[in-house]
């Protein structure tokens, strides 16, 4: 759960979308003097969820039978022992390495004790975006053209720019700024040494597609998965002057919900044959990475319209206040289940892979 006194929840908007257009950089030096002078400092909790959210699934959770909750600190493998629940509803993001996702899963494993969601592999494989994207291209899955790297020294001139550059093996928008966004190798050299410095792990630099962006929520297993409807992100409705790009200050920072960001659609307003495209890429990607139960999968288009696998979250965010935006509950929302009955769709999902029953 993140701390009380996160320091993201101080943090001030820095522009509005009524002001003059003002370039990235200027935009930028507004979110330094709103309070973001340390963006690592604010970020560092950005995965994990808050008391509301966790209220909102442990009373959803509360129609099927006793809940507990259980905290994926230190001592949660002895207490979940102890406890022995029937199943866990896994949240837990964990803290610390490319395999922390994977911690709460493989205790459950160990323990014998049935979980929603996927297993250890696919999570590690996953918070890898690179052993992620190689996975897709091998399966003939379109994801954009990629190379890590741990040093400014190791940057390869070998795509054609504008890209994108993210922390390996972080989510929630964790590390991509206005600043990620790179037309100059120069440029792509100093936040390859920034992400080297604040997160010590490589990072990905991803050629950037100029088309619309798009995530996927699916739901299911095997012959009952599916798509909900599908979100899309329209970026020029974001505060005059940024870039097109749903970094950290687009999640965390412009998007409050005194006053929300209106960048979402759902149902996502494309042709009925891109829907089908986006749709069954998506779908490709959950099969291909052995996801299971359900997972959010972000998808952007070239100029071509043609859909390309950015990242796959099977542990999608699931903040229950629609002004929040977080994209899961939206399509559930749009596909006609209520917080509650998403929640509780994805634990009998996950329920009937064991063979257990939900009583509802």
């Amino acid at each position: 759960m993140k701390p009380a006194d996160d320091a993201a929840s101080s943090l001030k908007a820095p522009s509005s979308p009524n002001q003059p257009a003002k370039s990235a950089d200027s935009l930028w030096d507004d979110v330094i003097a709103s309070a973001l002078a340390d963006l690592g400092i604010a970020d560092t909790f950005a995965e994990w969820d808050d008391e509301s959210t966790i209220a909102a699934v442990e009373a959803a959770l509360s129609h099927a039978g006793e809940v507990i909750r259980l905290e994926a600190n230190p001592d949660f493998p002895f207490r979940l022992r102890e406890a022995r629940p029937d199943i866990i509803f896994n949240l837990a993001e964990g803290m610390g390495g490319a395999s922390r996702e994977s911690f709460v899963p493989a205790f459950c494993e160990f323990w014998g004790i049935p979980y929603t969601g996927s297993d250890p592999l696919t999570l590690g494989i996953c918070l890898d975006k690179a052993r992620a994207k190689e996975a897709l291209s091998h399966h003939g899955i379109p994801t954009p053209e990629f190379q890590v790297v741990e040093s400014p020294e190791q940057v390869r001139r070998s795509f054609e720019l504008p890209a994108i550059l993210k922390p390996l093996h972080e989510g929630s928008s964790k590390g991509i700024t206005q600043r990620s966004l790179c037309t100059t190798w120069p440029d792509i050299e100093t936040e390859v040494a920034r992400i080297a410095e604040r997160y010590n792990e490589p990072a990905i630099i991803e050629r950037f597609l100029g088309g619309r962006e798009f995530t996927v929520a699916v739901l299911g297993n095997d012959g009952d998965v599916r798509a909900l409807p599908i979100v899309e992100l329209v970026f020029d409705l974001l505060p005059a002057g940024a870039l097109p790009l749903y970094g950290y200050e687009a999640k965390w920072i412009w998007d409050r919900l005194e006053k929300p960001l209106d960048i979402f659609f759902c149902p996502a307003r494309c042709t009925a044959k891109l829907q089908r495209r986006i749709e069954e890429i998506a779908m490709a990607a959950f099969r291909v990475l052995r996801c299971r139960d359900w997972a959010r999968i972000d998808i952007r288009c070239d100029e071509d319209e043609n859909p390309h696998i950015l990242e796959v979250n099977p542990l999608p965010g699931v903040i229950p206040d629609p002004r929040a935006n977080s994209s899961y509950p939206k399509a559930a929302r749009a596909a006609g289940l209520s917080y509650d009955e998403m929640i509780l769709a994805v634990l009998r999902t996950a329920a009937a892979r064991y063979d257990l029953r939900v009583p509802v």
